[in-house]
């Protein structure tokens, strides 16, 4: 990695962690992740060492390559990427924080898996929030139900939600669905079962975060706007 690279990472860093306490109404208690699909070992470390909170990958094989060279501890390692039930086995013990559990089966399988490795494993609802057959996550007006359902599996406890909204240049519209999520979040938390502990909204990428920020987002999810376009 170059000189050139590192300036450009720490100072991408600097400016994201700059907005979060500009935009955010509670700063302090902000996780940056640094989404690294495709990034490699050398630039993941870096970006940790300049100040991200923790890392997160879209693939699990891609995770399992890079997971010894990285050597991040458990705690800063997260999996944000669409899951495959045949593939939670091997993130149970490698990860913290599952973001995209969105079914009931998947959830069991997690619950399955961590049992048998005598693991609790923390992981987020993801909600589609704009109703596109493209990407994951279920209604927003099951959320609720689904939380309550997941929450009653041993070895596994609902953190929060996570969702992508629709790509738009309209902050309006931004805003409407980052408000729709938070209202579901904050209800969610509220009622606070038995096996939950309500505290993450995972919303924000590199194109929306500001919008994300201000309706209450935790864990932002940047990947190009820290470590560039990924070609």
């Amino acid at each position: 990695m170059s000189e050139k690279d590192k300036r450009t990472i720490s100072s991408n860093i600097e400016k994201i962690k700059n907005d979060i306490i500009k935009y955010s109404p509670n700063p302090e208690k902000v996780k940056l992740l640094a989404a690294t699909k495709t990034v490699d070992p050398e630039r993941i470390k870096y970006a940790l060492e300049c100040g991200c909170d923790l890392i997160g990958e879209n693939r699990v094989n891609e995770l399992r390559e890079k997971y010894d060279e990285v050597a991040a501890p458990i705690e800063k390692v997260h999996f944000i990427g669409r899951l495959q039930k045949n593939k939670v086995k091997y993130l149970i013990g490698k990860v913290s924080l599952i973001h995209s559990v969105d079914s009931i089966s998947l959830a069991e399988e997690i619950s399955r898996q961590s049992e048998k490795n005598s693991v609790v494993t923390d992981i987020l609802v993801q909600v589609n929030i704009g109703g596109e057959e493209s990407k994951g996550g279920v209604e927003p007006g099951d959320a609720s139900e689904i939380v309550s359902k997941i929450s009653t599996l041993p070895s596994i406890r609902v953190r929060g939600l996570m969702t992508i909204p629709p790509i738009s240049d309209d902050n309006a519209k931004l805003s409407a669905f980052f408000d729709e999520i938070q209202k579901i979040f904050v209800d969610i938390r509220l009622q606070n079962g038995d096996n939950t502990n309500i505290d993450f909204l995972s919303m924000g990428m590199s194109s929306d975060y500001i919008e994300a920020l201000k309706h209450g987002a935790n864990i932002l999810r940047i990947g190009s706007a820290i470590f560039g376009s990924r070609g």
